[in-house]
């Protein structure tokens, strides 16, 4: 299976850099092909342009500002989405690579009169969202975790007809002990096991203040 991980931090040394790790290495373990886009090592800009904004419905050419990224998902089987929530949802470079690779023609089928938009990413047949959060669960569920519903529905609704999700998150971020760290990569690990295993880090990062 050829599987695309898009992960989202600024910094290299944190707590999700060990879960994105966890990730790829039981993916990789499990003989599946792993591709990563690291969107901020990768200086990817999030800001759609006004020109780019022009030409969005304009198919074929509104791909190529984002050509490499739309290639690398074109190829995907199965994405994983590996981020912190920040104020309850997807931090602006993720949501931003949303707006700009997901375009008319390549994604999906713009509306029209007669029939609604309709998906074009079939080969995509399984999402998962690994996320931390500042927020309880209770706090999280009162918010909408709009976060959790832009990837798991609207991220999924261009995906195949029958594609599966998950989603697994870390509450209480900036609160949990290095134990309840590593309880929650032990649950990576048993999600992505039947495609791979991973052995616990010998070091528990730390992420900054995750607030959402």
């Amino acid at each position: 299976m050829n599987a695309l991980v898009i992960y989202c931090h600024p910094r290299p040394e944190s707590f999700t850099a060990a879960v994105r790790d966890a990730v790829v290495a039981a993916l990789e373990a499990g003989g599946h092909a792993v591709q990563v886009i690291d969107l901020y090592a990768e200086g990817f800009d999030p800001v759609m342009s006004a020109t780019e904004r022009h030409g969005y419905h304009d198919e074929g050419p509104n791909i190529l500002p984002v050509r490499d990224h739309v290639d690398r998902l074109s190829a995907a089987e199965m994405v994983v989405f590996v981020y912190p929530t920040w104020w309850f949802g997807l931090p602006a470079m993720l949501k931003g690579w949303l707006e700009r690779v997901l375009v008319p023609g390549f994604a999906f089928h713009m509306p029209s009169e007669k029939k609604g938009s309709r998906p074009m990413l079939h080969k995509i047949r399984r999402v998962v969202a690994v996320t931390t959060c500042g927020a309880t669960p209770l706090t999280s569920w009162l918010m909408g975790q709009p976060g959790r519903r832009t990837l798991l529905r609207g991220f999924r609704s261009v995906c195949h007809p029958f594609c599966r999700t998950q989603y697994l998150a870390l509450y209480r971020m900036d609160t949990v002990s290095a134990d309840a760290r590593l309880k929650h990569l032990e649950r990576v690990r048993k999600t992505f096991t039947k495609l791979g295993a991973v052995k616990r880090p010998a070091t528990i990062p730390s992420d900054s203040c995750e607030i959402g």
